[in-house]
């Protein structure tokens, strides 16, 4: 149920039959599946999740100690939604879409109490509504009739609720409104204002669902170079403690080529989301120069708030970025993290005696995760207009185990594999992605982007740095056990080349201003530059120069600082002359 509307419940009252941590029971409740109630005296707020006979299964969001058998449990008749409307950017939310700034007013106090609620969205605001459309004009479902300026950066699009039929515009109002006014009238009756109300659970109908073929530039080097993913992707960012999941899903949120971001807090530690809080609203964009959370909505579930809150809170997250998405903008959804999202659902599936799945998760977790995922994609809107929701989930295995549940079952849904490893965290490699277990489905459909946008031989370069990399995985083995000068020059060659691309490539400082973003020409022009290298170097081994001779020369240390340069299209071109030259005066 909205949490803008009047809380209206049916005749139908039931009571409490039982308790079980977040799980209650109850008897004599008209209820239908996913109907929200009101549980207990204090009205807890819960959800409808089976129907057994007279007995009614409820997920309650608030935590229920002292709630006890007999209490009366109130059914609204409508299922949980959220209030979508100009107001959720720039706005900070708990799992069922209660701003927690008006929460904290509210109570004067930064502990929220139980039963305490408040709208979505702000219903006294007035906001500046500019119409697009005329008396006479015809209208469907989806079709944009104004536009309202949100924040400082994004115009908010008046929609014509999906399930309305449309028609003829009888008539238009202009000016300032609350989210309520209605703000254009049709013929047959229907009203349209600023809000609209839709079910978490539902995905909001589009058009069409198309191929992906733009790429999520996100700044960086390792994910657009090597392992991209397209606007309207999934990602899924896996990891142990401290490897480095969190900063980079903030840094995706920051710098990706999105126009919205909807952070979504999931199960996390309270001082990481903190820092969420804090740091967003100081965080400048780089498109804009405004605040980042001009075009951020933030949900804070911490691990302390009740675990079916949790549950629902990326169903929360995932329908504001398709409302979003229906305006023709992109949307990145970072959900942090999945794996407490499924240790939610394991938690509920226990108390409501189900037979565990591996590892104690419910056997739906699967079908759970899929849902989620399969909201995302690149879509033609009912109103013609085309958005995209790029949803990327960070996943906690405990000990950075990769095989246990969530990490395998997120593996068979999403097309892109970003896999921390804590040994580069603690040899101070950033990002810690593994390079030889990530990877990309997306190549193939994004290469002609980058062709036709960056260089022609971008996948070509692309190819030859995996190949680089690879070779030195297998090398490394051979090290450990006979030691580097046993290679062969040509192997150890490539050892040194691997080390640039490890060192000069793949590492990204986010304290230096200049690399904290990378866009794909600097990415390309950095490859470049390594490969050229690479290719003066082994025609000179051929031409018999020593290798000491050949890596010590005084340009090839500058690869590594070619990243940090301001002119770096200048700093490139002169190295590129520099190497070719000293290499080439060996022989």
């Amino acid at each position: 149920m909205s949490q803008a509307s009047e809380t209206e419940t049916t005749e139908g009252t039931g009571r409490i039959k039982s308790v079980s941590g977040p799980v209650v029971k109850a008897v004599d409740l008209d209820a239908r599946m996913n109907d929200v109630v009101y549980v207990g005296d204090e009205g807890l707020m819960g959800e409808v999740i089976e129907i057994e006979g007279d007995v009614t299964t409820i997920q309650v969001y608030e935590e229920t100690s002292g709630v006890a058998p007999g209490e009366p449990v109130e059914n609204t008749g409508e299922p949980l939604s959220v209030d979508l409307g100009p107001g959720m950017l720039d706005a900070i939310y708990d799992g069922v879409q209660r701003p927690l700034d008006v929460l904290e007013e509210k109570m004067d106090s930064a502990f929220l109490d139980r039963g305490v609620d408040a709208p979505g969205i702000d219903l006294e605001k007035e906001w500046e509504f500019t119409p697009e459309v005329e008396a006479g004009d015809t209208v469907e479902a989806g079709d944009i009739v104004g536009v309202v300026p949100e924040t400082v950066t994004i115009d908010h699009k008046v929609m014509v609720p999906p399930e309305y039929e449309g028609g003829v515009v009888e008539s238009v109002e202009e000016g300032k409104f609350t989210v309520d006014d209605p703000v254009v009238t049709l013929e047959n009756g229907e009203e349209i204002a600023m809000r609209q109300e839709w079910p978490v659970r539902e995905q909001r109908p589009t058009v069409e669902k198309r191929t992906p073929r733009t790429p999520l530039v996100s700044g960086q080097r390792i994910l657009d170079g090597l392992f991209p993913i397209a606007k309207g992707g999934t990602a899924a960012i896996p990891g142990p403690f401290g490897s480095g999941k969190t900063v980079t899903q903030h840094s995706l949120a920051k710098f990706a080529d999105a126009d919205i971001v909807v952070y979504v807090g999931c199960g996390e530690r309270g001082n990481e989301m903190t820092e969420v809080i804090e740091d967003f609203p100081e965080l400048e964009d780089p498109k804009t120069g405004n605040s980042l959370m001009a075009r951020t909505s933030l949900i804070a579930n911490t691990s302390n708030m009740p675990v079916a809150a949790r549950e629902s809170c990326v169903y929360t997250g995932i329908t504001i970025a398709e409302y979003y998405r229906d305006m023709g903008y992109d949307v990145a959804l970072m959900a942090d993290s999945t794996s407490r999202w499924a240790e939610a659902m394991r938690e509920i599936s226990s108390r409501l005696e189900e037979m565990p799945g591996e590892e104690g998760y419910p056997a739906y977790l699967a079908a759970r995760l899929a849902e989620f995922y399969e909201r995302a994609g690149y879509f033609e809107n009912l109103n013609g207009t085309e958005g995209s929701v790029s949803a990327i989930g960070a996943v906690s295995p405990p000990g950075g185990d990769f095989s246990e549940p969530v990490t395998q079952n997120t593996l068979r849904i999403v097309k892109t594999f970003w896999a921390l490893d804590a040994d580069l965290a603690e040899r101070r490699h950033f990002p810690a992605i593994n390079w030889n277990e990530s990877y990309s489905l997306y190549q193939d459909q994004l290469d002609p982007w980058f062709e036709e946008n960056v260089a022609e031989d971008w996948p070509d370069k692309r190819q030859w740095a995996v190949d680089v990399l690879d070779e030195e995985g297998e090398l490394q083995e051979i090290v450990q056990l006979v030691g580097k000068d046993a290679l062969p020059e040509d192997q150890q060659l490539t050892l040194e080349v691997a080390r640039y691309l490890r060192e000069g490539y793949l590492q990204q400082n986010a304290f230096i201003d200049v690399d904290m973003y990378c866009p794909p020409e600097k990415t390309y022009a950095i490859l470049s530059t390594i490969q050229t290298y690479n290719d003066e170097a082994f025609d000179a081994l051929d031409a018999g120069v020593p290798i000491e001779d050949i890596t010590s020369i005084d340009a090839a240390p500058k690869l590594n600082r070619i990243a940090t340069q301001e002119d770096w299209e200048t700093f490139v071109d002169e190295l590129k002359s520099d190497i070719t030259e000293q290499i080439r005066s060996l022989y």
